[in-house]
């Protein structure tokens, strides 16, 4: 191949590769989707955590929801208030309330008060224990502390203590609702964070085997229905459940219930009251 042949050969390439080149420019421009700058300030002040507790696929996900108007400026529970005061800013509009919410385990059945119906040496997982046979414990309602909602918290706001029952960190949490879509037994859920008073209980059965079963349990006696000042609290499905708009943290029904069903923090009423 002679010399004339080659740079002839290089011309050509050269050539064709400005074209291509000149092309994929003028398309690029000419089919350029524009991107409004809005969703990159949001996306900016949202923390990162790519959750999906939002109920869109990550951050970017509900940036792009909140610049569309689909999504509400205070959609991010992992960024709360602040958060929320930013992207309103941004979107030029209000924040308005967002009340911050924690996970709380509904459940006080640890190996004191709740025995097990087997031994179970299996993965350590609720999870898998739930599907032989409802897992070990004597309430099959309960949490069985085998961790799987430990696993999925990014955050370090749950753990096992001491004895053998979830627990959550109010002060980590940041609702990402990850703990709760895992758990096998639905004895996790959201609640308001300056909430005091919770029913520990997710049994909802009836007669004389729950409380055989476990010792706090809720025996659906209505009680704490009966003598709530604030219609707060009602029996459904034989199971005493919180109208958390409604309690102003009495403590009445934690101190009337016979079981101890009902957990709180006595001591604010007695500053209250003092």
């Amino acid at each position: 191949m002679d010399i004339n042949t080659i740079v002839l050969a290089a011309s050509i390439l050269g050539v064709m590769g400005l074209l291509f080149g000149t092309g994929l420019a003028l398309a690029s421009k000419k089919f350029a989707v524009e991107i409004d700058p809005r969703v990159a300030a949001v996306r900016e002040a949202v923390p990162g955590a790519n959750c999906g507790a939002c109920g869109y696929p990550g951050c970017d996900g509900f940036s792009q929801a909140v610049v569309k108007g689909i999504a509400p400026v205070n959609g991010c529970p992992v960024g709360g208030a602040d958060c929320a005061q930013k992207i309103a800013q941004i979107m030029g509009t209000e924040a308005g309330s967002s009340v911050k919410q924690v996970a709380r385990v509904k459940c006080e059945g640890h190996e004191e008060n709740c025995g097990n119906r087997y031994d179970y040496d299996g993965v350590t997982s609720c999870v898998a224990a739930n599907m032989l046979n409802g897992g070990p414990k004597m309430c099959t309602y309960g949490c069985m502390g085998l961790g799987s909602c430990v696993e999925v918290c990014q955050f370090d706001a749950i753990f096992i203590n001491e004895k053998g029952i979830a627990e959550v960190d109010p002060e980590k949490c940041t609702a990402c609702n990850k703990c709760v879509e895992i758990c096998p037994k639905n004895v996790i859920s959201l609640v308001p964070y300056d909430q005091l008073t919770i029913v520990a209980c997710n049994n909802y059965d009836k007669g004389g085997h729950v409380k055989k079963n476990c010792n706090v349990a809720c025996i659906a006696c209505g009680i704490c229905e009966r003598n709530c000042p604030h219609d707060a609290i009602h029996v459904i499905n034989n199971l005493a459940q919180i109208d958390y708009d409604k309690c102003t943290n009495c403590m009445i029904c934690v101190e009337k219930c016979p079981t101890k069903a009902i957990q709180g923090d006595l001591t604010l009423r007695t500053v209250e009251t003092a």
